[in-house]
């Protein structure tokens, strides 16, 4: 059966090592990986099956890590992943959603083929993907070993992005612009905002003419009239009124790496009002972009940007922005370092990160944004769609 691997087998072996040092540095015998976007970086595994029980499972004392899933899934494991046949297990679909059976059993039996029987395992404690029952079953099921808590291990390795890891992001920024482009021309007053979303969703998947895009970690947002001072809002079957305004937040997804991009779209003319807040949003992004390097703090990107927004009296109580890269639903922010004031973490080439300087106040909402790879000098743009107001 023919691979189908987006990065050279070297690649995958420095990840698995860089993994393994850091195992051994907090003394844990086996990790297992629950989260899909940690499996899919350490191993390739990519398929809609992470509704089920399924790890990626590393040992110090073995060469390669175990994937271990559904029945019915083990065909994408092969196809996806480098691992070598024996490293790829399964259990039966009697296990699924079974009131009277648990995978994670079996999961435990192939821990303890790996040596881990009596071991210090790691866990993803915080995730997504690692459930109550999940911590109960093995538990039982392995009652002679330790648990740790090892969530974001991963993640803080996947922070830095490899050449061929920003390639992707490139790739997935591209998308996102012919998103908010196709967005931007099919709003109009009378369309109705499912026929917004439905146009973006095309666009999502059908990417550029160079290269095609995938589903994204969460729906588009699209926060109209009186819900775009809400972020996070869902579209409805309403037609746009003549005068109105749209925050939209929409998600390029390339392999499953993604990049954000959100854009503010005025129907009819804006208020000088509002036009001046995101005149005021745009400057104070612009200085804090500007101002990124390696070497500087992620708390510090942040207080320039403060600084700008208060000569205008304003404030911005959420973070600025947060690290992105590999995702699954529901998000493909890493869980790692925030562009906050008090976070410490020291920027690096090939970090990437959404800038989202909204503003959402009482009775207005503004959310112009810019993701960003730093460089080896300053900061690349992953998309470029003009950081302004749209007008229509």
């Amino acid at each position: 059966m023919e691979k189908e691997l987006h990065f050279e087998k070297g690649e995958f072996q420095a990840r698995l090592s860089a993994v393994k040092t850091a195992m051994e540095k907090r003394g844990i015998d086996v990790l297992m990986i629950s989260e899909p976007p940690n499996m899919n970086y350490l191993t390739g595994y990519d398929a809609y099956s992470y509704y089920v029980p399924q790890f990626v499972i590393v040992s110090l004392k073995h060469e390669q890590p175990v994937w271990i899933g559904r029945f019915m899934d083990r065909v994408s494991a092969v196809m996806t992943t480098y691992l070598d046949d024996q490293n790829i297990h399964a259990y039966e679909d009697k296990y699924v959603h079974s009131a009277t059976l648990s995978a994670f059993v079996v999961i435990a039996q192939t821990v303890k083929d790996l040596g881990g029987e009596k071991a210090c395992i790691g866990v993803e404690l915080g995730g997504y993907y690692y459930s109550a029952k999940a911590h109960a079953d093995l538990s039982r099921a392995l009652p002679q070993a330790r648990f740790v808590d090892a969530d974001l291990l991963v993640s803080w390795i996947r922070i830095v992005k490899s050449p061929a890891e920003l390639a992707l992001m490139r790739q997935a920024g591209a998308i996102a612009d012919a998103m908010m482009q196709r967005a931007i021309d099919v709003v109009a007053p009378g369309i109705r905002e499912c026929d917004i979303a439905a146009a973006v969703y095309y666009q999502m998947a059908a990417g550029t003419a160079d290269f095609g895009g995938s589903y994204g970690c969460a729906p588009p947002m699209l926060c109209v009239a009186e819900r775009a001072v809400a972020p996070h809002a869902a579209w409805t079957d309403k037609p746009l009124p003549k005068s109105t305004t749209l925050n939209l937040e929409l998600f390029g997804n390339r392999l499953r790496y993604q990049v954000n991009l959100s854009r503010s779209i005025a129907v009819g003319p804006p208020s000088p009002a509002f036009q001046n807040l995101a005149d005021v949003a745009v400057e104070a992004m612009n200085a804090a972009l500007d101002y990124i390097c390696p070497g500087i703090t992620c708390s510090e990107v942040e207080s320039v940007f403060r600084r700008s927004l208060a000569r205008h009296g304003l404030e911005k109580e959420a973070r600025l922005g947060y690290s992105i890269g590999l995702g699954y639903p529901p998000g493909a922010v890493e869980r790692t370092a925030s562009l906050r004031k008090g976070d410490e973490t020291v920027l690096q080439p090939g970090m990437c990160f959404h800038m989202m300087p909204g503003l959402w106040l009482d009775d207005v909402g503004i959310a112009i944004t810019q993701s960003f790879a730093v460089s080896e000098t300053r900061h690349e743009p992953l998309s470029s769609t003009p950081r302004k107001l749209f007008v229509k």
